[in-house]
């Protein structure tokens, strides 16, 4: 009857959304609402959640806390850290409200997750107080549910309004979503840019938020330099008259905007910059994202979580930075099925803009036909500027793309990140693109040498 009801009820009909709401309740309600006995820190937003999530948590644990970590990748209870098998970003109100009693037995004082879009909407992490919420940006993303960007950035809104007009919000001043989410009601707002910023200062946004009654602060970034090992910036505080520089041993210059959410975060806790600074330099990231695989390979090898347009534009920019001059980027790419087919084509079309070969394969389709998924990507590839290969066999294709690198290229597997499964019209299968990856090196480091750098096919 349950099955028959959300087969005939739109997904944000008002019994949908009521039934959401009892389920969280009862959750809650089940576990004691754990979260009241801790510090809640919140983080949404389209790309980035996972990383910045773990670097809140990192920091938190370098400056003495004991922790919880509930993100798309992994979850930790105090010292116990395992994958999260449901691959979802917010599971569960039982899932959730189970883990956060779990972090309360612990001893944990805070927690840390990662809030959806769809998980806000339909009360997954109701009943979580968060203490701090952040944004990390917004793009094109889920729009199959939420319908439009506009009505997207209102259900991330809804972290926001969690604070009940108390709490700290840590804002993107970069984003599209600053104007309307400083209106939220808080009592303090810290925001952050890492591209607004120049070194005289704090350049201040078009939104007039000097009526807000909150505290402000700001944070930016300046001189932000990436190279294939780690990322750099000076930091720079309103509140402090000093530079703080920032050194990530992780790729990606748009970790620099991570970053600084995650000393947003920090800030609103209390941690002073110069600690939570001097922590991030032994993060060594997320698995999955900008992660680097080395088995003694001549060319750079990075595994990615790209899956929208935006994530695929910041992070082919930055590993075409981070490659000699007269080098290649080589990506892998595909799309998930059974959602946004308006996305793939742009998928496509940003690969043959930014990089020099493209290799579209299978990613996870669920029920929609894979190799419509793949026509889909491949509509958007410009033969005409890029190496453009389509193998649909995932493994094949990373054989494939690391069998074209040369000395000093850099390839980048992008999608799915550190899945242990992939969702197929056949069922889930068990995947491990790491372990793949550093077996197929392997194996070519063993073989001869060869040229397999031929003309565009498709197959």
């Amino acid at each position: 009857m349950l099955s028959l009801l959300r087969r005939l009820l739109p997904d944000r009909h008002p019994l949908r959304l009521l039934w959401h709401r009892s389920k969280a309740f009862a959750a809650a309600l089940r576990y004691g609402f754990p979260a009241r006995r801790l510090t809640v820190i919140g983080i949404t937003g389209t790309d980035g959640k996972t990383t910045t999530v773990g670097m809140v948590a990192h920091i938190l644990r370098a400056t003495g806390r004991r922790v919880g970590m509930l993100s798309t990748a992994s979850i930790r209870v105090g010292d116990a850290v395992r994958g999260n098998p449901s691959q979802k970003t917010s599971p569960s109100p039982f899932v959730v409200q189970k883990w956060l009693r779990a972090c309360v037995d612990a001893g944990c004082t805070h927690a840390v997750l990662e809030y959806s879009s769809h998980g806000l909407v339909q009360f997954r992490t109701h009943w979580t107080w968060p203490a701090v919420a952040a944004i990390t940006n917004t793009a094109m993303e889920h729009l199959d549910y939420h319908g439009t960007m506009e009505q997207y950035r209102r259900d991330k809104g809804i972290l926001f309004h969690m604070l009940g007009g108390g709490g700290t919000k840590v804002l993107n001043a970069d984003d599209a979503t600053y104007a309307m989410y400083t209106r939220i009601p808080s009592d303090n707002t810290i925001t952050f840019a890492a591209n607004q910023m120049a070194d005289d200062g704090w350049q201040m946004m078009k939104s007039d938020i000097s009526h807000l009654p909150s505290r402000i602060s700001q944070l930016w970034a300046s001189d932000v330099m990436s190279t294939p090992k780690e990322t750099s910036a000076d930091i720079h505080c309103s509140l402090l008259a000093t530079r703080c520089p920032l050194r990530l041993p992780i790729p990606g210059a748009f970790n620099a905007s991570n970053a600084l959410c995650a000393l947003g975060c920090a800030e609103a806790l209390g941690i002073p910059l110069q600690e939570t600074v001097a922590a991030l330099a032994s993060f060594t990231g997320v698995p999955g994202r900008m992660e680097r695989i080395d088995e003694g390979q001549p060319f750079s090898v990075f595994i990615d979580f790209a899956v929208t347009p935006q994530a695929f534009e910041k992070t082919l920019t930055t590993v075409r930075q981070i490659v000699g001059p007269g080098k290649r980027v080589l990506v892998l790419t595909g799309s998930c099925g059974d959602r946004m087919k308006e996305k793939r084509p742009l998928i496509g079309a940003i690969c043959s803009e930014k990089a020099d070969v493209i290799v579209v394969t299978d990613d996870e389709s669920y029920a929609e036909d894979p190799r419509s998924v793949m026509e889909d990507v491949w509509a958007g590839v410009d033969q005409s500027r890029t190496q453009a290969h389509k193998i649909f066999d995932r493994r094949e294709a990373i054989a494939r793309i690391l069998a074209l690198a040369g000395p000093g290229d850099a390839v980048i597997l992008c999608g799915l990140g550190s899945y242990p499964i992939r969702m197929t019209p056949s069922g889930p299968i068990p995947w491990n693109e790491q372990e793949i990856t550093r077996t197929l090196l392997r194996e070519q480091l063993r073989s001869p040498p060869s040229d397999s750098r031929i003309p565009n096919s498709a197959r």
